[in-house]
């Protein structure tokens, strides 16, 4: 006869597992935390009958916690915790705050949102993708699309801004290898892979596990390193996988297998533990936005924000990644152009943002950026990658300028490109000083390999 393998693992000191849970992972996890609680009692009941407890803790009979390490439970625990590993940071805190760094993907032709006014090398170079007459004014004679017209509201209150002509020397005109520079703060060989924004993390303090937040279904290089960030589609979808009818048993499971063990990860699960029942908590009476603010399109992710940081999940650094941006042709600069439209959408869904959070505004900074710019010559219909991009910041405080940093016209491009007026990680690293009040030498530490530059972009 045919010998039949059970469907459902078996475990050695508690075989009948399907009382416990459906799922073999819960019931592995939960009779394991059974076990332990078992095992800790005797050891309790051991210790208060030894006559010399100092002889017994010098001969390291304590809890041992052996299946932490050892159990097949512990490592389906580990995995279901995983993403909310974090470490202690030893730097004094910073000042509260939120930076929101929306990447957008493609390469923006920094040209086409802002530019400056009536420039014969524009008029001669790309006469199909010049500014329309209802482009905003910008200060030092540039000006900005219209497609930013719903941000006019933080323009005129000096909390919206743009550094034109960003770069680095090391961005090349490869989408992957510009995008991955962009994202860790300098090439994978400086920076070990490891994201900008989770150096960053290491400068301010220590904080819940939602101190740092990709809105999306994969965690952007940015945000990847040691300081566990969460990847998340919507808050409601920050949850424990399995049976609702044993949701809540599994979880005090995990609590019982991760407390008192006098190891790093006990910190990390109780703040991850943490973050589900916050999480839950907020999903669990649907998300209502302030009066007259709708969230579509790239919007859903600001929105997603906006429930977090109004319920006091205490975000400090946050990622929104948006396509699209990739315009070899059918550029268009004008209402009802495909890049007119897309820059849009954004800005409708950074107003819509800024409006919900109302007060608390104060505190966020936005920063968006892009793997490179744009040829400033037109092709015939779109324009292909080149350098010299543009970052925008939309700020609660109020900043130096609408148009900040270094800018000395296009008489002499860059073999067809805007010319490097600002380094691409001097600006990221002056947003985040400005918004944190780092020392100069903690930014520094984010970008290895280069010595940052300070530059002036707050009042």
């Amino acid at each position: 006869m045919e010998k039949t393998v059970p469907a459902f693992p078996l475990h050695p000191e508690c075989p009948d597992l399907r009382r416990l849970a459906d799922d073999p992972a819960q019931a592995l996890l939960r009779a394991e935390a059974d076990i332990v609680a078992a095992e800790n009692a005797a050891e309790a009941d051991r210790y208060r009958r030894l006559e010399d407890l100092e002889e017994a803790q010098q001969d390291g009979r304590g809890v041992t916690r052996r299946t932490f390490v050892a159990g097949a439970a512990a490592t389906a625990t580990a995995l279901a915790t995983a993403q909310f590993v974090t470490t202690s940071a030893s730097f004094a805190a910073t000042r509260t705050g939120t930076l929101i760094h929306v990447f957008l993907y493609g390469g923006l032709d920094g040209l086409s949102l802002v530019a400056p006014a009536d420039d014969p090398v524009l008029a001669k170079a790309r006469p199909d993708l010049l500014l329309g007459d209802d482009s905003l004014a910008l200060g030092r004679g540039f000006k900005l699309t219209s497609a930013f017209a719903p941000l006019e509201k933080w323009l005129k209150a000096g909390q919206l801004g743009f550094v034109p002509a960003a770069s680095d020397e090391r961005l090349s005109r490869s989408h992957f290898q510009a995008a991955d520079a962009c994202n860790l703060g300098g090439l994978p060989n400086e920076t070990g892979g490891r994201g900008w924004l989770d150096s960053l993390v290491d400068s301010l303090g220590k904080g819940t596990a939602f101190r740092s937040v990709g809105i999306g279904s994969t965690l952007p290089r940015s945000l990847v390193g040691t300081n566990g960030a969460l990847s998340l589609n919507s808050v409601g979808s920050l949850r424990l996988n399995g049976d609702d009818r044993y949701r809540a048993a599994t979880e005090k499971a995990i609590r019982g297998l991760f407390t008192g063990i006098n190891h790093p990860v006990e910190e990390a699960v109780i703040e991850g533990m943490g973050a589900l029942s916050t999480a839950q908590q907020l999903a669990a009476k649907p998300y209502q936005p302030a009066e007259g603010v709708k969230y579509e399109g790239v919007g859903y992710a600001f929105g997603q924000l906006a429930q977090l940081i109004k319920g006091g999940a205490n975000v400090r650094v946050a990622t929104v990644g948006m396509g699209g941006y990739d315009t070899h042709e059918n550029q268009g600069t004008r209402s009802g152009g495909q890049l007119h439209r897309r820059l849009g959408e954004l800005a409708t869904a950074m107003a819509a943002f800024f409006t919900d959070l109302g007060d608390r505004a104060a505190d966020v900074t936005i920063m968006v950026s892009s793997e490179f710019g744009r040829r400033v010559a037109s092709n015939g219909g779109g324009t292909d990658h080149g350098h010299g991009g543009v970052v925008t910041i939309l700020s609660g405080r109020k900043l130096a300028g609408s148009l900040l940093g270094r800018w000395d016209g296009l008489g002499d491009l860059d073999s067809g490109d805007v010319p490097e007026y600002n380094n691409m990680f001097d600006v990221y690293g002056a947003v985040a000083q400005g918004r944190f009040g780092l020392t100069t030498a903690q930014v520094d530490r984010i970008f290895p390999r280069r010595k940052y530059t300070p530059m002036k972009l707050y009042a």
